[in-house]
């Protein structure tokens, strides 16, 4: 009996007082069409994250670099769920979360360093000096979950336009608006 034979069975079943108690032909028929319920292709429940292959990773402290312990927003470096990371803001802007591949390592961009600037490399932010010694230099594959705004990037470093690096990072920015 096909999906449409069936409700039609069970709505004439509905109307007739003999036949099962009416919570559980309702219940029966909603199990019957969720089961007989086909999803429309080409719907995905969540964006796929956009993989980007090879990207060479370092790794920094807070006791390295003169960051001290606070990212380019002020913020708190983080270590806990999801991680710190410094790269050049006209390749990944602020904001930009992505995840390591094979691990469940969670980052967000959202520090710049004035050797990370035209290169393509990101510095992920470990808690301390062994394990940045551990990560050393390794090139990843990465899933970026969301992308950061240029908008935001811009935000925050047009006022520290007088430093050579965030000049550089702010001509780049500003040239892939127009």
């Amino acid at each position: 009996m096909g999906c449409a034979a069936a409700v039609q069975w069970l709505l004439s079943a509905l109307v007739q007082p003999s036949a099962l108690p009416r919570l559980a032909l309702i219940c029966a028929i909603a199990c019957l069409l969720a089961s007989c319920a086909v999803a429309p292709q080409g719907v995905v429940s969540s964006p796929a994250a956009r993989r980007i292959s090879n990207v060479r990773t370092t790794a920094y402290c807070a006791n390295e670099g003169g960051s001290g312990t606070r990212n380019a927003t002020g913020e708190y470096l983080s270590g806990r769920k999801v991680h710190s990371a410094s790269a050049d803001w006209s390749r990944y802007p602020l904001g930009t979360r992505f995840r390591v591949v094979g691990s469940n390592e969670e980052y967000l961009v959202d520090d710049y360093g004035g050797a990370l600037i035209g290169t393509n490399t990101i510095d992920l932010h470990k808690s301390n000096r062994a394990e940045v010694r551990k990560w050393g230099t390794r090139h990843v594959d990465i899933d970026v979950l969301q992308w950061g705004s240029h908008e935001q990037s811009l935000k925050v470093l047009r006022p520290r336009k007088n430093s050579r690096i965030v000049r550089r990072m702010i001509a780049s920015l500003e040239a892939k608006k127009s």
